[in-house]
């Protein structure tokens, strides 16, 4: 088990301890510590997503078993949060956007393990990253909507408010459209590649076919 396998395991091992700290009364959550610890826990395991892959292409230890535990690990990160939040946040997580988001993080599986048995990948866009960007600040705020609305700040003469609910209500519509989006610019670029496989197939299958008239053909043309 390389450095990169292990980041990623860890990461998986902090889905089931991310939900017992949500919905566990063992942790008190009157100064909003149960809160503060979540989104700890989820950030940390946010930055192993990124930490991992460049570790394994820097170490030259990209491994079968890492290809297949990292995409899964984000999956049941993101998922496992969303299904969470609906319980602890509905005011911010609503069913049906946990749905969405669920629906399309097996879209974009269901197409790769297609992609992969026609012999090509599809590669993660500009907006899939984002979408990964704006779920971290969804999950977080949804999180700490739960203790606080709005987080206040003195400095001297300096008074700063941070509207967090605003922030998480902006974040999950933000987010909805753009998996939403996200999932049809994969879904485009599946079926492109889809065609132009086929049209390979296509040429080659006719070229094999002329290379391959019997001779009683092949004296009839002369």
């Amino acid at each position: 088990m390389n450095l990169p396998n292990s980041i990623t395991l860890s990461r998986i091992f902090s889905i089931p301890l991310l939900i017992w700290i949500l919905l566990t009364p063992r942790i008190g959550s009157l100064h909003g510590e149960r809160e503060l610890l979540a989104s700890a826990v989820f950030i940390l395991a946010s930055i192993t997503d990124g930490l991992d892959g460049y570790l394994a292409r820097k170490r030259q230890q990209v491994t079968t078993m890492g290809m297949l535990l990292d995409p899964l690990a984000d999956k049941l990160m993101v998922t496992a949060a969303f299904i969470t939040l609906v319980q602890v946040n509905p005011h911010i997580v609503s069913a049906w956007v946990a749905v969405i988001v669920i629906g399309r993080e097996f879209l974009v599986s269901g197409l790769r393990s297609i992609a992969a048995s026609e012999g090509f990948t599809i590669q993660a866009s500009d907006l899939g990253k984002m979408k990964m960007v704006v779920q971290i600040v969804c999950v977080v705020a949804a999180i700490l909507d739960v203790r606080w609305w709005d987080a206040e700040w003195d400095f001297g003469s300096f008074h700063f408010v941070l509207a967090i609910d605003l922030i998480a209500k902006m974040a999950i519509w933000f987010m909805v459209a753009l998996s939403l989006i996200s999932a049809v610019d994969y879904f485009v670029g599946f079926w492109r590649k889809i065609d132009r496989s086929s049209e390979r197939r296509r040429r080659r299958s006719f070229v094999l076919s002329r290379r391959r008239k019997s001779p009683d053909v092949a004296a009839t043309q002369q």
